[in-house]
């Protein structure tokens, strides 16, 4: 979990459930391949789910309070859907129900619990495709008023915001020239922060840096990672990641270069620390192939 600013083929990002142990990862690489796995925090096993050929827009996707459903949106641009929002059983992508999307503005979802969803479609855009159905007493509506705007956000800031991020700084977009390495700079960055309080009222922040959006030949989001101190104001730079959140324990979590990493806290004489270090590999999901895999009986019914 040390710096590296050289942009990996393998791009990783998770989606934590709130009440449950568990986490999807959407490993994606090359940029047209995307693997669904499922993680179970417990025991850091992993369960490899099936592939898909096209985009899943992994930022406008939640996973649902217990882990059972994943909401995602994804797109092929082909006959008939050309894109999509679907619920499936993680870690595959099967869809339970299917609404035909046609665009890349909006789409997605969010649980509010395991049967309601707000579904980010224009009104008009709410109907499930033909031999699809809702599972018995799940409620769909609409996400907001102006739902079916957007791209990334609201789904992201929506979610960030529920499990616990407060953005703290807004950060300056500039448009870059042409010929540069990210389309859109933040400087300053936009930064979210999120707070794990310790035993012995120990506090610190875990804050995402957001720096550019769009880099050639790399990440759409380039994201750096810090742990402030709040009692001390020490900062450890964790540096480049695609993804880090704290486990419900107080264990770091980080996704960088295809791996999957945790990091233990340390304490001495009440002061918690973390040193990057020493963060463990739990698994490395580089050079992984497509390969076409139907989903088990019970990963196609409600």
């Amino acid at each position: 979990m040390t710096d590296n600013t050289r942009p990996s083929s393998t791009r990783l990002y998770v989606l934590l459930a709130r009440k449950a142990p568990v986490g999807v990862i959407f490993r994606r690489g090359p940029s047209k391949r995307v693997m669904l796995i499922k993680w179970n925090l417990e025991n850091d096993s992993f369960e490899r789910g099936q592939w898909f050929k096209g985009r899943i827009y992994e930022r406008r996707c939640d996973l649902s309070p217990w882990g059972h459903r994943l909401i995602y949106f994804a797109a092929n641009y082909r006959r008939p859907y050309y894109s999509w929002t679907a619920i499936s059983k993680p870690p595959y992508l099967t869809a339970l129900a299917l609404w035909p999307k046609g665009d890349a503005w909006g789409g997605g979802g969010l649980f509010e619990s395991e049967s309601k969803v707000l579904l980010n479609h224009h009104p008009d855009e709410m109907c499930l495709a033909d031999s699809f159905r809702l599972a018995p007493r799940m409620t769909v509506r609409p996400l907001g008023e102006h739902s079916g705007r957007g791209e990334d956000d609201p789904i992201q800031r929506t979610r960030l915001r529920r499990d616990g991020w407060k953005q703290v700084q807004a950060g300056e977009h500039k448009e870059m020239k042409s010929k540069s390495k990210v389309w859109w700079k933040l400087d300053p960055p936009q930064i979210y922060s999120k707070l794990f309080r310790f035993e012995g009222n120990r506090s610190l922040d875990l804050r995402m840096l957001v720096k550019g959006i769009h880099e050639r030949q790399g990440s759409w989001y380039v994201l750096e990672y810090q742990i402030l101190d709040r009692v001390s104001g020490e900062q450890s730079n964790l540096g480049r990641l695609d993804w880090a959140d704290w486990d419900k324990n107080g264990d770091l979590l980080g996704a960088r270069e295809g791996r999957v990493y945790r990091l233990k806290p340390r304490s001495r004489d009440g002061h918690v620390t973390f040193r990057p270090e020493s963060a463990l590999a739990l698994a490395d999901f580089r050079g992984l192939s497509f390969a076409p895999r139907r989903a088990p009986d019970d990963a196609q019914v409600w």
